[in-house]
Parts: structure tokens; sequence; C-alpha cells
């Protein structure tokens, strides 16, 4: 189902995860739960992974992981806030030890001249708090979903080693 890259980045995830004994919990918007499929799709895995949020409306940013309504009104649910505040709602409601968030404009509609398709923000979180990155992917939606689960593999792959 995923390709060579994708299998091996997420066998690493869960291997640095199981070493420090870390479980985990994925928040995605514009990806619909690939990541945590993706993970997943590796055998054992239930030993790190409890859960994914999949939280594609406003209403279930704020209701699943608590991103404040001020947040989406001020920036929008594509921004680095957001995408920080989905990631540590997902650590404090799963009560997980490391997480990571997806928000973005995968296309082909729903962009602006401040957000183009493929304009993605990834958050990781860990107890001690969490941080984003800004990235505007190329291609079509299957391109730019693609690219983001990539990105976000390795940034759970960084904040586990």
């Amino acid at each position: 189902m995923f390709d060579a890259e994708t299998t091996a980045l997420a066998t690493a995830v869960l291997a640095a995860c199981r070493a420090k004994g870390w479980r985990l919990a994925t928040a995605e918007s514009c990806t619909g739960g690939l990541v945590a499929a993706a993970l997943t799709s590796v055998a054992g895995s239930s030993d790190v992974v409890d859960r994914g949020f999949v939280t594609y409306s406003n209403h279930a940013k704020m209701e699943l992981l608590g991103v404040p309504e001020m947040t989406l009104c001020a920036v929008g649910a594509v921004s680095a806030e957001t995408a920080q505040a989905m990631a540590a709602g997902a650590i404090s409601r799963a009560k997980v030890d490391l997480a990571v968030s997806i928000t973005g404009i995968a296309g082909p509609g729903g962009s602006s001249a401040e957000k183009p398709i493929g304009l993605v923000y990834i958050g990781v979180a860990t107890k001690d708090g969490a941080r984003g990155e800004r990235h505007v992917f190329p291609g079509e939606r299957s391109n730019v979903r693609r690219a983001a689960v990539i990105r976000a593999l390795e940034m759970l792959k960084e904040a586990a080693g």
C-alpha cells in the first residue's frame, strides 16, 4: 500500500519510539489519516501508536483537539499556530509522549494568494512543547499529501531520535 520510502520511515519512527518507551498519536486534516495509516501498516505498531485524530473541520479541531476558536478565527485552520495547537492537543487528549499534526491545502480548490495549493503546516509535540514547520509542496493533491506524510514521518523520527 505504501512505497518503500514511506514504510522505511514509519518503521524507523516506531523503532525510535520503542527505544524510548514512547507512545504516539497523530492529528491530521488534509492528509486524512495517511500518517496513521503509514505507521499502522507496519506489523507490531500497536505497541507505539495509540490513536489518530482526523480533524478535517474546524469544529473537529476544536472539539477533539482543543484548538482555540480564537486561533482559528485569527489565523485560520491552515497556519503554524493551528498545527502547533493540534499537536499539543493530541498530546494532552491522548496522554501520549509524541504527536504530529498536519493541516494544509492539498487542492485543487480552497487556495488564495496568501495560502496557495500545496501550503502545509506540520506540527510536532512532546510533553515539553510543540513546534511547527511551513512547507509549500509542489504538484497536485496526491503529491502534496504524499510529501506531507513523508515530512511528518521525518519530523517524528527526529523528535524521537
